[in-house]
């Protein structure tokens, strides 16, 4: 259905009953004692983000009535089979304002330069369900894309991630299973990294009594990163000699490609992540340099400067039509293997 919220943005409401009424709920994490006596989740829960540099069209995308039975828009008509597994939400900006810039703010709502020298502050919605989802899975996130992205995933300790942007890299590390010699010098590497981190904690507990206040709270902020580090690390450890599940296509070979031609494969690999319970958090970071050029229009990052010329809008509308779309087979994908509750 959609929902338009603007009013209620409007008005100073409780955070946690606004949540509440609009049906969204906090669950515990899952708690690895708990899964280690057998109450593992039947349903887990899985959280894909995925985000455009230059967003939408909103002229396209948004339909013009709430409610149920609206009249689906240019943009949204492409996914419409799915009319009943979504929700729009308008008017959710963030106030950040920045132009393009704004993309950071995604999934914080603050932007990057915003939050320089304060931990957590910019800290993203999907590394917070990694944290939640824990060594439960071999990956607590991936975050793919094409190009170099859109700074969409950042850490707790304010680290932006880089998109894998490699098919076959992603799809090594997904499915194909290291070699011996490999797995050893993975446990090895992790064990070095895990001994200088402890070092690196205890020298810093030593300084505590000795700092000022200022002094305290960079170093408690140094501590944040290293414990983010250790967590990551101990993930990692845990699932080094536990096999990957077998592939359902065939290997993806690392060649030249469309991005065009990516997106559609990206996508696959993601669905396949979820549905071998590889993750159970994924992003995905459509950049402002995608490539147009094969569906015969302008660049996108010029189209996205439209100035609503009649011209400039059509192009970008049959580029929006293909990035709909294939989000549309995406959701296609998760329904057939049933990743998703109906």
């Amino acid at each position: 259905m959609f929902k338009s919220i603007s009013k209620l943005l409007q008005t100073r409401i409780d955070r946690r009953s606004f949540l509440q009424g609009m049906g969204v709920t906090l669950a515990l994490p899952l708690l690895e004692s708990r899964a280690a006596y057998g109450t593992e989740l039947a349903n887990p829960r899985r959280l894909v983000c995925v985000g455009s540099h230059l967003g939408f069209w909103p002229d396209g995308f948004f339909p013009d009535q709430a409610g149920v039975n609206y009249k689906t828009s240019l943009t949204l008509k492409h996914i419409d089979a799915h009319r009943a597994d979504f929700t729009v939400f308008s008017n959710l900006d963030h106030s950040v304002g920045g132009g393009h810039r704004g993309v950071d703010a995604f999934l914080s709502s603050v932007r990057k330069e915003e939050a320089s020298g304060f931990p957590d502050k910019n800290m993203t919605l999907d590394q917070v369900a990694a944290e939640h989802a824990g060594s439960t899975t071999r990956f607590p996130s991936i975050s793919a894309g094409l190009g170099d992205g859109t700074n969409l995933a950042w850490t707790r300790s304010g680290v932006n991630i880089p998109p894998i942007n490699n098919l076959a890299r992603l799809f090594q590390a997904l499915f194909v299973q290291s070699d011996d010699a490999t797995r050893a010098v993975e446990r090895e590497t992790l064990l070095n990294r895990g001994s200088v981190l402890d070092a690196l904690s205890e020298s810093a507990r030593a300084l505590n009594g000795q700092l000022n206040a200022a002094d305290r709270g960079k170093l408690d902020q140094y501590l944040t990163s290293v414990r983010d580090v250790e967590r990551r690390l101990q993930m990692s450890s845990e699932w080094v000699d536990k096999p990957k599940p077998k592939s359902p296509i065939k290997p993806i070979v690392d060649e030249e490609r469309l991005q065009i031609e990516e997106m559609p494969l990206f996508y696959d690999l993601l669905a396949l992540a979820l549905q071998t319970d590889s993750t159970r958090v994924a992003t995905f970071e459509i950049p402002q340099q995608f490539n147009t050029s094969e569906l015969n229009v302008g660049s996108y990052h010029g189209l996205s400067h439209h100035g609503k010329g009649e011209g400039r809008l059509k192009q970008l509308v049959v580029v929006e039509e293909y990035l709909i779309t294939q989000f549309g087979r995406f959701l296609d994908r998760l329904k057939e293997a049933k990743v998703f509750d109906d």
